[in-house]
């Protein structure tokens, strides 16, 4: 069992997606039904309300079509809705901590485990962040498997300040970056560990950008990456993690997404970039 730090620090205000203006979750509600409607369905109206407002606006709107239509929103839009673009519009309905214990539990289902789903979440969210996501996850039906307890050990709490001062001392003494001396001593899924802890604690939105690219490079995409980003991050830091792609890959985060997305789909992720 290894030992991961957790450290506090503030969640910004630097999301690309902010409070709506002239929020009305009656009349949100109503639009989402009526894209529903009839044969087809009209995902650019369902892009244009859950993808400009926050996510306490959208439970708002998810109350009011309780009241309104009588079902939920969540499960009339995914009897509607399929591929990558279902899934984005599902995660950005639920609460924060809801959604990363539902991506953790997707990590952890069926055959191995999806580690890169694990790093991401746990070794970027905040002990309290973390705290709430471990309650979530306890009182559904999953439980956490031996392989999985060893990223939520938490023994040891090191503010950010104090940690950066520790790498920089590190590296005096010992000649080399903390980063060198994890790949150089480590490998596997403990070295991917340690590095994502690292990196973000040095600059937790050039991980982001980091992550978001190598999601997006090459033949393919890995979906499941860029989505989860998107949605967790969009009210967050987005406009940081922008900035760091451009300085780290000399393109910008939203052409990027354009090129190697598609349809719907590529729509309402470019909604929540927020634009070149």
């Amino acid at each position: 069992m290894f030992v991961i730090f957790v450290y506090c620090d503030q969640i910004g205000n630097r999301g690309t997606v902010t409070e709506a203006a002239g929020f009305n979750a009656e009349a949100d509600a109503q639009s989402l039904r009526e894209a529903m409607k009839g044969a087809g369905t009209d995902e650019d109206a369902i892009t244009k309300v859950l993808a400009h407002c926050t996510i306490a606006q959208r439970q708002r709107i998810k109350e009011a079509y309780k009241q309104t239509v009588g079902k939920d929103l969540a499960d009339d839009l995914s009897s509607e809705l399929s591929g990558n673009y279902c899934s984005v519009v599902l995660g950005l309905l639920m609460l924060a901590p809801v959604y990363d214990a539902y991506e953790l539990r997707n990590a952890m289902r069926g055959a191995g485990t999806e580690e890169a789903g694990l790093i991401d979440i746990l070794a970027s969210r905040t002990n309290a962040e973390i705290k709430i996501v471990n309650e979530m996850f306890e009182a559904g039906e999953a439980r956490w498997g031996t392989d999985e307890v060893k990223f939520l050990t938490v023994l040891c709490v090191r503010n950010r300040n104090h940690l950066l001062r520790v790498f920089e001392e590190y590296q005096k003494i010992s000649g080399r970056d903390i980063e060198d001396s994890i790949k150089r001593e480590m490998s596997g899924c403990l070295e991917d560990v340690f590095l994502a802890i690292v990196k973000c604690i040095k600059n937790k939105p050039a991980f982001f950008a980091e992550r978001l690219y190598k999601s997006m490079k090459g033949l393919g995409t890995t979906d499941t990456v860029l989505i989860r980003i998107m949605v967790a991050r969009a009210e967050i830091d987005m406009l940081d993690i922008k900035v760091q792609f451009l300085q780290m890959y000399g393109k910008t985060l939203y052409s990027f997404i354009k090129g190697d997305t598609s349809g719907d789909y590529r729509t309402i992720l470019l909604e929540l970039c927020g634009g070149e």
